[in-house]
């Protein structure tokens, strides 16, 4: 028995069966021969002093020193290739892999990537529109693009333009609601996809902040706030549109915000990357270029009175 650590690759070799629990699977996976995978295993044993495996007629099955061993050999395998690939990222400058919520994606990011494309024709950008939690350490991503309130501890994180809502409309539905008190007769369109922000912002929220009493006439419910914006264009009715997600709509004139009082939701989008991957050149331009889109239609926003939040 030695406290000495057995060679890597018997190690590999035993993380490999262990997940499997199989030889020949398990050389498959690592390209080598059954007895070459044999072998390794049992050298580890030697190194311990005491099987891993018990070898049954067509089968094998941990022992006890293999069950301890098993959890430990593989988050070991899984840090160190999450570090390899960590590694290899800082060295590629050519491709930039970036998450983003599907309604981010769809309505801010998509509508714009030609012109990025056409700026940095040297990077190759690579999209996953997902709101799932991402670890920057074992996921093949460079940047990340969400929406809250944050912290993000122990991240470089930049926030973008500040968030709110307005009523958007067609240009053919503000004719028939040429004011915010007439909205009593118009469908609303409801976008659940923020009802986690506090304080709550929503139509009646919206409708306290202007002062006008109204119980809201409720019109579909979307649990995705592209999918929201899309029945707005479609004619549907009215949607409380998030500024990120309506400013190019605006922008061309597809939608319109007659009334141009914006309720803010206190949370922002924010550019997020490891510490230190911000210096990354790829990165950087990537930065510099979403901040220059959002210049870009900053005369929409500043035109907007903000509104005070009512007592919730």
């Amino acid at each position: 028995m030695s406290n000495t650590l057995p060679p890597l690759t018997a190690l590999r070799a035993f993380d490999a069966a262990a997940r499997h629990m199989s030889f020949a699977r398990a050389a498959d996976e690592l390209n080598v021969t059954p007895a070459a995978l044999s072998f390794q295993i049992k050298s580890l044993e030697d190194h311990l002093g005491a099987p891993v495996f018990r070898r049954l007629n067509r089968a094998v099955e941990l022992t006890d020193a293999g069950r301890a061993l098993a959890p430990d050999a593989q988050a070991a395998f899984e840090t160190l290739t999450a570090g390899w690939r960590a590694a290899l990222r800082t060295q590629d400058h050519q491709t930039l892999t970036v998450t983003a919520g599907p309604a981010f994606t769809a309505k801010w990011l998509a509508p714009r990537l030609y012109e990025f494309a056409q700026e940095h024709p040297e990077i190759e950008l690579r999209f996953s529109a997902s709101l799932r939690m991402m670890d920057f350490a074992r996921d093949d991503v460079d940047v990340a693009i969400r929406f809250g309130q944050g912290p993000d501890e122990g991240l470089y994180s930049l926030p973008l333009a500040a968030e709110w809502v307005v009523p958007v409309m067609t240009p053919e539905l503000a004719a028939l609601y040429p004011t915010a008190q007439s909205l009593s007769d118009a469908v609303l369109i409801v976008d659940k996809s923020i009802d986690f922000v506090r304080p709550v912002v929503n139509w009646q929220t919206w409708f306290d902040a202007m002062g006008i009493p109204m119980t809201p006439n409720f019109g579909p419910q979307f649990s995705q706030a592209d999918h929201a914006i899309d029945a707005a264009l479609a004619g549907v009715g009215v949607a409380l549109g998030r500024r990120a997600l309506v400013i190019k709509d605006l922008a061309d004139g597809r939608l319109v915000a007659p009334y141009p009082f914006v309720l803010p939701t206190g949370g922002r989008f924010r550019f997020i990357c490891p510490l230190g991957a911000e210096t990354r050149p790829q990165v950087q331009a990537f930065q510099n270029w979403i901040l220059q889109e959002i210049e870009k239609t900053a005369h929409i926003a500043d035109a907007m009175t903000a509104l005070e939040p009512p007592n919730q």
